[in-house]
């Protein structure tokens, strides 16, 4: 997955145009890198719409959002690609099902085949790459940085509606990766609705406006609970708290999904549960599929390389 700039590389397709072929240099790290942003930018060419998936702090649901927001997407004919950049806790696989591993795969034209699910969903986490899945991940900036940025030059994406990145909490390297890298991605921030969670949804959106990164909407996860005895709803953990931050920075407010048990045992199956049509009935996929109606809606009225909501 690794990639280089030696003299069998730079008179290959890929690399035909490498900057430094001509004066000796192609060996070098700056020409590697150069290389590396050609494929990029040409790869990222081919995704009309990025979503980057993100939170100021852990457990709001943010992957359990990134999931069914991409299977949700495909389900309804879009051609999507799901990107985990959570490095050091890569859930994706696991929350989808997905055992592949590369060793098992043939590469083509030198391009890594992502994982499939469904006919419309490619899905690459770093799990796919790793032997032991249960390893862990001890890395520093650099090495995760150049994660990231071969997970898009490196895989076989093709041609994408949606590219939906899920980012690891915080406004570290990562998120900070993908703005510098897919300069065209719009953020959707989850957050849970108690304060706590929205003081850390205020910083994930001042991260947005001071890397120039429009916020394509603020979705309230675990807003609110249905006793499945009596029906009567219990705010457990507060609700409107989400809607009152988008009001706040004047960013789109995408929907508040309730707590349901069923979504927590679904993760763990690898069977997604709010994109299910099967489960209609359910009052957090109901609520899900208006979410994901405002996601389609604000990304067709940005169309591809707008500007969309501004931070």
């Amino acid at each position: 997955m690794t990639t280089t700039c030696d003299k069998s590389s730079c008179s290959s397709a890929k690399a035909a145009s490498c900057p430094s072929a001509k004066d000796g240099t192609c060996g070098s790290p700056q020409a590697a890198l150069a290389v590396q942003d050609m494929v990029i930018k040409s790869s990222l060419a081919k995704i009309k719409h990025k979503i980057l998936v993100m939170s100021g702090k852990g457990g709001v649901g943010k992957s359990t959002v990134s999931v069914n927001l991409a299977l949700a997407l495909a389900r309804r004919g879009h051609r999507v690609g799901l990107m985990d950049v959570d490095l050091h806790g890569p859930d994706i696989c696991r929350m989808l099902g997905l055992s592949d591993r590369l060793s098992d795969k043939k590469l083509e034209g030198g391009l890594v085949p992502p994982m499939r699910y469904g006919d419309n969903l490619k899905v690459i986490s770093l799990e796919y790459m790793m032997e032991n899945r249960d390893d862990a991940i001890i890395w520093r900036g650099p090495l995760k940085i150049q994660a990231i940025r071969q997970f898009i030059a490196d895989m076989d994406w093709g041609e994408l509606d949606y590219l939906v990145i899920d980012a690891p909490p915080g406004t570290g390297d990562e998120p900070l990766t993908v703005a510098s890298t897919i300069k065209d991605a719009k953020a959707v921030v989850v957050t849970t609705p108690q304060d706590v969670a929205l003081a850390d949804v205020r910083k994930s959106i001042n991260f947005c406006k001071h890397v120039k990164m429009a916020v394509l909407g603020v979705v309230e996860n675990m807003s609110g609970f249905v006793c499945p005895h009596c029906n009567k709803q219990v705010d457990i953990f507060k609700t409107g708290g989400g809607e009152k931050i988008a009001a706040e920075f004047s960013v789109p407010f995408l929907g508040r999904i309730p707590v349901d048990p069923r979504v927590v045992a679904a993760g763990d199956s690898g069977q997604p549960f709010l994109a299910g049509a099967e489960q209609e009935e359910a009052e957090a996929v109901r609520a899900f599929a208006e979410v994901v109606d405002r996601v389609e809606r604000l990304t067709d009225e940005s169309g591809q390389g707008g500007e969309g909501a501004s931070a």
